[in-house]
């Protein structure tokens, strides 16, 4: 049975302008770094297609695709992807978004990686 966090160690029931600026520099840094350890192919996928890292209850890595062969070819990335974004955080995910109107964005947890890997 887990305790209830003591009062001062809770979240603030409101945000400010200050913690949004935080998040946000948050976000940039981790988007960066992420980047950086990415190998070539990655990042040029990265840079074909609008992509943020957003800090929510978890890391999420959202892509978004602009036609369907960029959303091919990131579905067919999604394992590399994984594999640099769980040496960030273990339940990071990765949401996909395919270009409008072909569908509903994927879904990946990065512990479900090797469902997306290549045999050998």
């Amino acid at each position: 049975m887990s305790q209830p966090l003591p009062f001062a160690d809770r979240p603030p029931e409101t945000t400010t302008d200050l913690d949004r600026g935080l998040q946000r520099q948050l976000e940039m840094s981790i988007s960066r770094h992420f980047f950086e350890v990415c190998a070539g192919p990655s990042q040029s996928l990265l840079m074909e297609c609008g992509w943020t890292i957003q800090v929510a209850e978890t890391l999420i890595l959202v892509i978004h695709c602009s036609d369907p062969e960029k959303n091919w070819r990131v579905l067919n990335h999604m394992a590399a992807f994984a594999e640099r974004l769980s040496q960030l955080s273990p339940r990071a995910k990765i949401r996909v978004y395919p270009p409008s109107d072909k569908g509903k964005p994927f879904d990946m947890r990065v512990d479900e990686r090797s469902t997306y890997q290549e045999p050998f």
